[in-house]
């Protein structure tokens, strides 16, 4: 007798992961989108984006301890860390290293599942720009935690791709200071 759950999963075939990530994305950025525009109508733009900026930077706080035995200088192991835990990065954010050397690290993404969302879904330019900077902060929040200094920018109209990821060593921890008694 064969088994029917196999049968049913071979015709059903593999999951779709790429489109299955790109719909998640997607619902994301829906929900950024509703938040934001919600909190405007309340509060009024420059609140919406200071309040947005700082949720989503707290989101990168939590996601940045996993890169802190980069920090505060190893923009290389920090670069091949970061970009090695986007599920199928080219396809959903076309990542550019730019420069990684011992000074900067800084990546061009030329797409963004949640730009490209944003776009789908009517959005204006305004609007693309203003949720943009928003879901951007998240990683200022990733980087610093991390113990690096970021000097990113966020889309802009006219822009060519999406966010532009700058990264520098971050502080070097101060050697105790010397017991002045002793």
């Amino acid at each position: 007798m064969a088994d029917i759950h196999k049968e049913g999963a071979a015709m059903a075939g593999e999951p779709d992961y790429p489109t299955l990530l790109r719909n998640a994305y997607a619902m994301r950025a829906a929900s950024y989108g509703h938040m934001f525009d919600v909190l405007r109508d309340r509060f009024g733009t420059e609140t919406a984006l200071e309040i947005g900026q700082e949720s989503t930077r707290r989101l990168g706080e939590s996601m940045g301890v996993k890169f802190s035995s980069h920090g505060p200088d190893d923009l290389a192991g920090l670069c091949h860390a970061f970009l090695d835990g986007i599920p199928i990065r080219d396809a959903m954010f076309a990542p550019e290293i730019v420069c990684c050397d011992d000074e900067t690290l800084e990546i061009h993404f030329h797409r963004c599942p949640l730009k490209e969302a944003w776009q789908a879904q009517g959005r204006s330019e305004d609007d693309l720009e203003l949720l943009c900077r928003m879901a951007g902060a998240i990683d200022g929040g990733l980087f610093e935690a991390a113990g690096f200094v970021f000097r990113g920018e966020t889309w802009k109209p006219g822009d060519e791709g999406c966010c532009r990821l700058k990264v520098l060593p971050g502080p070097t921890p101060a050697e105790p200071a010397a017991d002045a008694s002793a």
